[in-house]
């Protein structure tokens, strides 16, 4: 008998629109509720993650999103950008990592180091000379977490959340040179 695959990744479609924009507002309202106002987060929410935006961003061909599942249960997901795709355009033979979130009760099983590794190939194997992604100042864990896989920063952008500016930290990982 075949044993379990406890970790498995499947390619979002436009089907499954409802369930991105479901586990994308609870794991971004989770990871960042605590450090934020409550009217910007709901303002960022409602704009970043309505269905006309997650449906455009998925019928992106340079963009790609994909579910994680843990023991068959849906745990989180990721965002891929190449190209014209990328929120920043500091080099079109990069790879971006727009987004990286684990469902609360997923987190510290290895799946976002996972997510990661699997960006870091997915790069390597569209002949991406690097991968690079943005990490909000504030997120030490985040910014530790990436610095430990050998991420450097390489310079910084401002991220609305709602009404308030604030300071992201770009991250880059020299893939092939």
């Amino acid at each position: 008998m075949e044993q379990e695959v406890e970790i498995r990744l499947k390619v979002v479609t436009l089907q499954d629109v409802k369930q991105l924009q479901k586990i994308s507002m609870e794991t971004f309202s989770d990871t960042f509720k605590d450090a934020n106002d409550e009217a910007n987060l709901k303002e960022y929410l409602k704009n970043a993650y309505n269905l006309e935006q997650l449906k455009s961003e998925l019928s992106d061909h340079d963009s790609n999103f994909y579910f994680v599942y843990y023991k068959k249960e849906l745990a989180g997901y990721l965002k891929l950008n190449i190209s014209n795709a990328q929120t920043e355009k500091h080099d079109i033979n990069a790879l971006e990592i727009e987004r990286i979130y684990i469902k609360p009760n997923f987190k510290r099983l290895g799946l976002g180091k996972y997510l990661l590794n699997y960006a870091i190939e997915k790069a390597k194997e569209l002949q991406k000379t690097s991968a690079w992604l943005g990490v909000w100042e504030e997120n030490i864990n985040a910014l530790n977490f990436y610095k430990k896989k050998n991420f450097v920063c390489f310079s910084e952008h401002v991220f609305e959340l709602g009404g308030e500016k604030q300071r992201d930290i770009l991250m880059k990982l020299i893939i092939n040179e």
